[in-house]
């Protein structure tokens, strides 16, 4: 779970790693029309701090978000004000209602193991309204992680943000330890760190997941063909 200072300079990193935000959303909306073209409200889940689901504000009539930590939905209703974001674990929240998209963008391998995964799978296919599509973004296949993975950024500018990694992996699970410092003009220097967990899955573990849902599972690109996407409609 993202504490304070990670939460608020979480953009400032990817968008400095040349993740444009923008492009994904629209990306994932053009999926989404192809196979509901009347497509008109989205849940993002979990939506982190709403930088995907303000994007996708612009594209549905009605959208939401989920998200686990406090610190993130902080910064979500900041950018997003009068859209309902819910605290919810993907693993097991329930809004109650239905939606003809649902999405979740680099987060579903935060699940630990299969069984988790498909918890997670099933909890966003069943938020699906009739003729609903969901797509889910993974992460790193087994084969194509490589252990002992080191990352640094510099975000210069009104805040200063300069952000450490450090991966390993062990099995399945890849482990990252990051080491934030946070400067500005307001409150000096600040120091944050924090460890989460990640695990690889394979092609066929998604699939099999999908399938527990009774959805079909359907591999297409992501925006600029950087990135995979899977779409999920029943089969």
């Amino acid at each position: 779970m993202y504490i304070r200072e990670l939460a608020e300079t979480y953009d400032d990193i990817y968008q400095a790693r040349g993740r444009d935000y923008a492009a994904e959303a629209a990306r994932v909306a053009e999926v989404i029309r192809e196979r509901n073209p009347g497509a008109a409200t989205l849940l993002d889940a979990p939506c982190g701090t709403g930088a995907h689901l303000r994007h996708f504000a612009e594209r549905f009539a009605h959208v939401e978000g989920v998200e686990l930590s406090p610190d993130m939905r902080r910064v979500a209703a900041r950018r997003l004000p009068g859209v309902t974001i819910s605290a919810g674990d993907l693993r097991g929240f329930s809004l109650g209602r239905a939606f003809d998209a649902v999405t979740c963008l680099f987060a579903i391998s935060h699940m630990a193991c299969q069984s988790e995964l498909e918890a997670a799978i099933g909890c966003l296919a069943g938020h699906l309204a009739p003729g609903g599509v969901l797509v889910v973004e993974p992460w790193w296949q087994p084969d194509g992680y490589a252990a002992g993975h080191v990352a640094g950024d510099l975000v210069d500018g009104p805040r200063t943000v300069a952000r450490v990694s450090h991966s390993v992996r062990e099995g399945r699970r890849v482990h990252t330890e990051v080491h934030c410092l946070v400067a500005d003009s307001e409150t000096g220097v600040r120091h944050a760190s924090e460890t989460f967990s990640l695990t690889l899955f394979s092609d066929a573990e998604y699939t099999a997941a999908f399938a527990a849902a009774g959805l079909g599972c359907e591999r297409v690109t992501g925006a600029g063909g950087n990135s995979r996407l899977l779409v999920g409609s029943p089969g």
